[in-house]
């Protein structure tokens, strides 16, 4: 069953209300006629004490000093009666037998000079009576007592009129509840109304959608976090999008990657099975049909490789590699493809300088850096660098290309991301792997690496990896 919020808020304001009502009319009712009842007990034992002390003072006079006071008392609805210590009246202002029966623990309590109040509810009179009795000792002696008795006037009339405030003031804090609710429940539901159609707005696609917040409560509370998850939302949105757009391309390379040597292949294999390709050219057609076999064996080995890293499936064989040599590999290898470019490789590295890592998974990543260093660089320079720092080996990858704008620098290391949309040759970087793929291995060894670029002078890769205690697995 569907409760509105208003009648939610007006419910539990009204329940509150009535409910301290309930509680405080009991209580201020137990409270007054506790107060009246004690008043009038202490007026009660004052006067029968008076009357005991005169007596006592004046016995030849006793029969006057009863009178006298009778006349007082009874203007105040008092009565008294004397009783002696069999209980017996001697003496009364008008009932004429006790108006209670003490049991024997209390007639006891009396002859050891206590004084005995009682509260009843005497039916003749339709309200409580109060009944209060002294003893009176003559020469040390239990001689007997004053019985004192007066109704309780004024405890209902008092409770009724109290009552009758609670109930107008109760009365009035309902009236005052329900505009508290209604505003309220209007003000804290058009802010959930508001949570609701932004949440419908997001379930529908809309990551734009913002709700003003204001930390005063939980609902602003909730909004703030609902801004904060729709942002990551949008975020995620974005670069799920822009995966999105990378893999289309992706595609669309691969297939043009595939279909040109698959189709140079399917030519060549053609040519030689129809004898259409003279003897001369043989030898160059299969050359030619090697090459683009083996380009299309490094696209699928870029994918693998990328999967296998990602998902830790990689198995890294450490050992000490001496830096230099490593560098001067590297720069044998490369030095063609750099000249075709007018680019010049440097290589700096101490003697002493040593790398604890895969021998294979290392030089695929300094090749891959070093080769995109040389796709985007044209007659300028290449430094491989190595050195030492805090027990660590750092290997720097600068060159004097193109260069990347901030913005460029943290999607380079997305997959299927390329700078430019060339298709060269490169056996890591073509397809825009490369780099996804070499930071995958230099997390793998435990490493770090960071880039500094500035557009037009160039870009350095700084790679950082752990001594050998600290990277053994």
């Amino acid at each position: 069953m569907k409760i509105k919020y208003f009648h939610q808020q007006l419910a539990s304001h009204f329940s509150v209300i009535i409910i301290a009502f309930l509680i405080l009319s009991l209580l201020f009712s137990h409270f007054v006629e506790q107060f009246v009842y004690d008043n009038k007990t202490e007026e009660l034992a004052t006067y029968g004490q008076s009357i005991l002390t005169d007596i006592e003072r004046d016995q030849r006079n006793s029969r006057s000093i009863l009178k006298s006071y009778g006349y007082v008392l009874e203007s105040r609805d008092i009565q008294y009666s004397l009783f002696d210590e069999k209980s017996v009246i001697i003496y009364s202002t008008g009932l004429k037998a006790p108006l209670i029966e003490l049991n024997e623990e209390e007639w006891r309590e009396l002859q050891n000079g206590k004084t005995i109040t009682v509260k009843q509810e005497f039916r003749r009179f339709e309200q409580a009576v109060t009944f209060v009795l002294l003893p009176y000792f003559h020469r040390n002696q239990f001689v007997g007592g004053v019985l004192l008795t007066s109704p309780i006037k004024g405890s209902r009339e008092v409770i009724s009129q109290m009552n009758s405030y609670l109930i107008y003031t109760t009365f009035i804090a309902l009236v005052i509840a329900l505009l508290l609710s209604g505003l309220l429940s209007t003000f804290h539901g058009r802010r959930i109304n508001r949570l609701r159609s932004a949440t419908a707005n997001v379930a529908q696609g809309d990551y734009s959608v913002r709700i003003p917040t204001a930390d005063v409560d939980e609902i602003g509370e909730l909004a703030g976090d609902f801004n904060r998850m729709v942002e990551k939302l949008e975020t995620s949105a974005e670069e799920i999008e822009s995966l999105e757009n990378r893999r289309r391309q992706f595609m669309a390379d691969v297939s043009h990657e595939l279909r040109t040597p698959l189709t140079t292949i399917r030519g060549i294999i053609e040519g030689l099975r129809n004898d259409m390709i003279s003897e001369s050219e043989k030898a160059r057609g299969l050359q030619l049909a090697s090459s683009e076999t083996m380009r299309l064996i490094r696209l699928v080995n870029e994918n693998l490789d990328y999967e296998k890293i990602r998902s830790n499936q990689v198995t890294l064989v450490k050992q000490e590699i001496q830096l230099g040599e490593l560098l001067e590999i590297i720069e044998d290898q490369l030095e063609d493809a750099a000249m075709e470019r007018g680019n010049q490789i440097v290589v700096e590295v101490g003697e002493d300088v040593s790398v604890f890592a895969d021998y294979d998974r290392l030089t695929q990543v300094l090749i891959n850096i070093a080769k995109n260093s040389i796709q985007f660089t044209e007659n300028g320079m290449i430094w491989l660098r190595g050195y030492t720092h805090d027990d660590r080996t750092v290997i720097e990858i600068e060159d004097t290309g193109i260069g990347m704008d901030p913005g460029e620098i943290e999607k380079i290391w997305s997959r299927f991301y390329k700078a430019i949309d060339s298709r060269t040759t490169n056996p890591y970087g073509e397809f825009g792997l490369g780099l996804s793929i070499v930071k995958q291995l230099v997390a793998l060894h435990g490493g770090t690496i960071d880039v500094e670029s500035v557009k037009g002078e160039g870009t350095k890769f700084r790679i950082e990896l752990p001594g050998e205690v600290l990277g053994e697995e």
